[in-house]
């Protein structure tokens, strides 16, 4: 069975280490907004691209809030 990598993965922010620096945002645009105070916004992974955006806005966060998770979808 050929599965797509966005699949199960979702992306996921620690809203207590996030300092809303913004960097996700800038390399992770497809999947990241910013509300007003410059916290994220996280979009649904719907595609590869979204997965590779994803994991360059977890790379880049400067206080290790986000990850990328495996979830189960029958859940």
């Amino acid at each position: 069975m050929n599965r797509a990598p966005s699949a199960g993965l979702v992306l996921r922010v620690d809203p207590v280490a996030c300092e809303g620096v913004g960097l996700c945002a800038q390399v992770g645009d497809r999947v990241v907004d910013l509300d007003r105070w410059g916290y994220p916004v996280l979009e649904p992974l719907g595609s590869p691209a979204d997965v590779r955006a994803a994991r360059r806005a977890v790379r880049a966060c400067p206080r290790r809030a986000l990850w990328v998770e495996e979830v189960d979808p029958g859940l």
